[in-house]
């Protein structure tokens, strides 16, 4: 992984990233909740307390509260669905699988390995999001509307260079919108499902690619215990060991994270 810069990582980038992102998700979803009409019911009654429902800022300020709430137990679907972690976890599984130890590495290992990868890989856009846009909101310098709109410009860039143009036609085409001139007629709820068929299209490639020596190994043992008449002995028993040997030969962990790494345009 000698391709990916060490610029990336910084003390001003330190910080932990994922709370941005929470944050930033939680920017986006509040844009709207400034706007909401309460004339309609001016008091209301909170456990023991009657509650002016006429004041916007107490009204806006619950909201905001019930919204932060609803965003954070979304988060960990969010982290999946618009991030490299489909993908990473999908690869990580298909290597386990390939060499018949399914509980080799743990799940915990392995979902462990696949977030830190992902932040490895997003860690430019969200230093991006933290820059041009929760930074200077939290600052005051600029409106919930505009952070929106600031922040969310590196998550669609990064959305559109991983999805394939055939994912974004069909669903184009499954929502009746016309046919867009630019990247900005296209919404999100088009772009993350095309986005997401498309991590899963990849990740299979790269898994059917991985499994290929592996397959090559149980053949040639099947064949030679077949020509020994040892019909009752199972293949994968010696085959295991001979997997086991080429995956650390060829350093079969560094060779799978630069693939995946660069996969992603970090090479």
């Amino acid at each position: 992984m000698t391709g990916l810069k060490p610029s990336f990582i910084s003390k001003k980038r330190a910080k932990p990233i994922i709370l941005t992102l929470f944050l930033i998700i939680f920017i986006l979803s509040a844009t709207g909740c400034a706007g909401v009409d309460t004339s309609g019911s001016p008091m209301f009654e909170l456990g023991d307390q009657v509650v002016n429902g006429s004041d916007p800022q107490t009204v806006s300020g619950g909201l905001q509260l019930l919204l932060l709430l609803t965003v954070l137990s979304l988060a960990p679907a969010l982290l999946v669905v618009i991030t490299a972690f489909t993908r990473i976890v999908i690869v990580l599984s298909f290597v386990r699988n390939a060499l018949a130890v399914p509980q080799v590495p743990p799940n915990q290992v392995l979902v462990g390995l696949s977030l830190f990868l992902t932040l490895y890989v997003m860690a430019p856009t969200w230093s991006r999001i933290n820059e041009e846009a929760l930074q200077p909101y939290l600052n005051g310098e600029i409106s919930q509307q505009e952070a929106y709109e600031v922040g969310i410009v590196p998550v669609r860039e990064f959305l559109f260079k991983q999805t394939r143009e055939r994912d974004l036609a069909l669903f184009m085409h499954l929502s009746n919108l016309p046919r867009p001139e630019t990247r900005a007629d296209i919404p999100n709820y088009v772009l993350i499902p095309a986005f997401i068929i498309s991590e899963l299209k990849t990740a299979f490639q790269m898994g059917i690619v991985i499994f290929v020596p592996f397959l090559i190994i149980d053949m040639v043992v099947a064949s030679a215990l077949m020509s020994m008449g040892m019909m009752m002995l199972p293949p994968s028993l010696i085959s295991l060991p001979f997997k086991l040997l080429l995956f650390v030969m060829v350093d079969g962990w560094h060779l799978i994270v630069r693939s995946l790494v660069m996969s992603f345009g970090g090479g």
